[in-house]
């Protein structure tokens, strides 16, 4: 197997957890989609990024099981490694910034797949949640720990069979619920991991988090 850089992307502010990420620089050593689905299956990570040109941000995204045509902790831990201000996707460009330690994507929400966004009653129930819950289809669950400061306590089940039992951090589900809502928010999601967003005014999303290599 070639040399595969291990990210942790929306790190907490002590640095910790985080989604890991594998990111393959050399995307030409895997040409197909085959042989990409084969390597995220094999690495076990909820997603796996093949890098097609590092000059121009051109990426293919990878679940253990699908190709995503679009996802967010992929793409802020590209950007970060490939220090690059633009992202080629089919979708669309998503643009990147970096500000002090977190590391910026602005893309549209619609890009984001469906997914099932459900409010709960309160922090201590999101918490509360089996791993997964029952049911069918990707969840997002979420609840305000402090709605005036917009804070939020989020976990996310994909609920598909692929062994990833629940998302430590998921950009794209954060997105879709800053739009939903239309507002700024800091998410806590999974076991420690930070997520920001702000909506834009053209409707975009921007969304950041810390990236650090994987230890």
């Amino acid at each position: 197997m070639n040399e595969i850089d291990v990210l942790s992307v929306f790190c907490g502010p002590d640095g910790r957890h985080g989604n890991k990420l594998g990111v393959v620089r050399e995307g030409g050593d895997y040409p197909d989609t085959a042989s990409r689905q084969a390597l995220a299956a094999e690495l076990g990570f909820s997603e796996t990024v093949f890098v097609d040109d590092p000059e121009r941000g051109r990426v293919d995204i990878h679940t253990p099981g699908l190709r995503l045509p679009f996802a967010g902790h992929p793409l802020v831990g590209a950007a970060w490694l490939l220090d690059i201000d633009v992202l080629e996707l089919a979708v669309g460009e998503i643009f990147a910034r970096q500000d002090g330690e977190f590391t910026w994507i602005a893309a549209r929400p619609e890009w984001a797949p469906p997914r099932e966004i459900r409010r709960y009653p309160s922090a201590a129930d999101v918490d509360a949640l089996p791993s997964p819950p029952p049911g069918d289809g990707w969840l997002y669950a979420w609840a305000w720990e402090d709605e005036a400061a917009g804070r939020v306590r989020a976990r996310a089940f994909p609920r598909r069979d692929d062994n990833i039992v629940e998302d430590e951090a998921t950009g794209a589900a954060a997105m879709l619920l800053t739009a939903e809502l239309g507002r700024a928010l800091n998410i806590s999601q999974g076991r420690g991991s930070q997520l920001l967003t702000a909506p834009a005014p053209d409707g975009t999303v921007e969304l950041g988090g810390r990236v650090r290599f994987a230890g």
